[in-house]
């Protein structure tokens, strides 16, 4: 017989909250999840999709993503090219977060400094956020 754990034990071995793993199993990232009396028993198997899916969020994948790359890990070869089209795209997406990052502490800096070194009279940053925002869309 496999090894078995209660949700709370896997909750605390996987730092995830029980909530959390019963969204999992309704959204289809945790199929096959047993019940005895009523209460869920994972396996070891469940543990180490669950691990994957948290590799794969902290790597930025969206749940929906996740769900991809968890249908394409069941046949590894067979999916390799649209799983390097997948982490592409992820990449390309955080390098766009990553460069309008730096333009924002960019501007933050020099408003910082000029704040520092504006003396008497209106806040510089107070002044830069009441100004209308150029070359971005407002969201």
């Amino acid at each position: 017989m496999k090894e078995q754990f209660t949700i709370g034990k896997v909750a605390h071995k996987t730092g995830l909250s029980i909530d959390t793993l019963r969204y999992y199993e309704s959204i289809g990232l945790l199929p096959g999840v047993e019940r005895i009396n009523g209460q869920r028993r994972f396996n070891v198997s469940h543990i180490q999709r669950i691990q994957f899916i948290q590799r794969a969020q902290n790597m930025d994948f969206s749940l929906k993503e996740i769900g991809q790359l968890l249908m394409f890990r069941e046949s590894p070869e067979a999916s390799k090219t649209e799983v390097r089209e997948m982490a592409s795209e992820k990449l390309k997406e955080i390098k766009e977060r990553l460069e309008a990052l730096l333009t924002l502490q960019q501007e933050l800096t020099e408003l910082v400094d000029e704040c520092r070194n504006s003396g008497s009279g209106p806040c510089p940053i107070i002044q830069s956020l009441d100004q209308p925002q150029q070359g971005r869309s407002t969201k």
